[in-house]
Order: structure tokens, then C-alpha cells, then sequence
């Protein structure tokens, strides 16, 4: 979601959908990253510092983990998103995850809510590397879909009524597929609840 659209939608200026290959629209959910969502309570309490939110996008979740006294950083690859989250009072920085990040093999949480298992379309490889960013006896709590969806990678694009932008892979791990992939990348799953229509599990390296 890099890009004018993404970064338009944040900023209000734009509503944008998110179209996929087979041509099916679903509008942005750019409101469920602004403000405190139903369902973030039981992952704001699940996480100890110092915690690693990878996509934090406007920085929901870090400004309200300082909130609670628990050391947070936002890593995220659009500049004005990490602006946003600075503005609320939270750390952040402009990191892709696949690069250089602060604190590697040190962080006793790493974050993936809102849909952001799905970065890069490989699952498998972004949880490999969310294994390399913890620290022995750490964890990492990822937001999945629902017991009965599918498990997919494809290709997606934003869109408004001025147009589209380029397309780029995206992925979503259904909960019951999420033991056989961690397996697979040097993690278990240790937990697993629901709250609020959402579905999180809970890794441990």
C-alpha cells in the first residue's frame, strides 16, 4: 500500500478501494487505523516491551501501548504514515521489515495486527524474519482470519475514482492453516483467541 492513494486515504483527501486481479472492490479500511478498534484491548495487554509493530501505519497501537508504559516502536515503509505516528506521540520510523531494523533478535514482541501477516505475499517468509527480530522466550501475536477462510496470496492494487496505482502482492493466513506454516518457520503457536469478530494467535520462538 505504497503510494499517493494510500497515502491520500490516510489524510481524508481520497476514499480508495482496494481492487483485486478478478475485479471485486472492498473500500480501504483506513478508519479501522485511525482511531482505538473493538478487539485491541486483549492484544494491548498480551504485549511486553520492549514491542515491535511492523505496518504500524498511522500508530494506533504504539501511541496506546506508551500510554500503558510499555517501550514500542512502528516501523512502516510509508513516509506519511510514520508522520502521523509521530505526531500522536509515538516512535516510530520509515523500516521495510526485510531490511535493517533496530533491536534485531532483541525484541520481546513483535506486532503484525490489522491484516499485516500479509506483507510481501509469503507469509512463510515474513514470519521467518519476525523470528530473527525476537529475542529468546519472545513472542510475536499476529492478527488472522477466522476458523473457515482461506489461506491466499494474490495480487491486489488501490484505487480511487481518479484511477489506480500499481499492483502488488498481498497474503491472508487463516487460523487454521497458522500451525503448519509457523512449524515451518521456526515458530508455535501458544495461543490463540477472539475478540470483537477479530482472530489473533500468539507465536513463541
Amino acid at each position: 500500500m505504497i503510494g499517493g492513494l494510500y497515502e491520500g486515504s490516510l489524510a481524508g483527501l481520497v476514499p480508495v478501494d482496494i481492487e483485486y486481479t478478478d475485479g471485486r472492490r472492498t473500500p480501504l479500511p483506513v478508519g479501522d487505523w485511525l482511531a482505538e478498534r473493538p478487539g485491541d484491548a486483549g492484544l494491548l495487554d498480551r504485549c511486553a516491551g520492549p514491542a515491535l509493530d511492523v505496518g504500524s501505519g498511522p500508530g494506533r497501537l504504539i501511541v496506546a501501548l506508551g500510554e500503558r508504559g510499555v517501550p514500542a516502536l512502528g516501523i512502516d515503509v510509508t513516509p506519511y504514515a510514520v508522520e502521523l505516528s509521530r505526531a500522536a506521540g509515538g516512535l516510530a520510523l520509515r523500516r521495510d521489515v526485510f531490511g535493517r531494523v533496530p533491536g534485531a533478535g532483541r525484541w520481546r514482541t513483535v506486532l503484525l495486527a490489522d491484516g499485516n501477516i500479509g506483507i510481501g505475499g509469503d507469509p512463510g517468509a515474513l514470519l521467518r524474519r519476525v523470528a530473527e527480530l525476537l529475542r529468546p522466550g519472545g513472542q510475536a501475536l499476529i492478527e488472522v482470519t477466522g476458523p473457515g477462510t482461506v489461506t491466499r496470496a494474490e495480487w491486489v492494487r488501490l484505487r480511487s475514482a481518479a484511477g489506480s496505482e500499481g499492483w502488488f502482492r498481498w497474503a491472508q493466513v487463516a487460523l487454521d492453516d497458522m500451525a503448519a506454516l509457523t512449524a515451518r518457520c521456526g515458530l508455535t503457536v501458544a495461543d490463540r483467541w477472539t475478540e470483537a469478530g477479530r482472530w489473533f494467535v500468539a507465536l513463541a520462538i
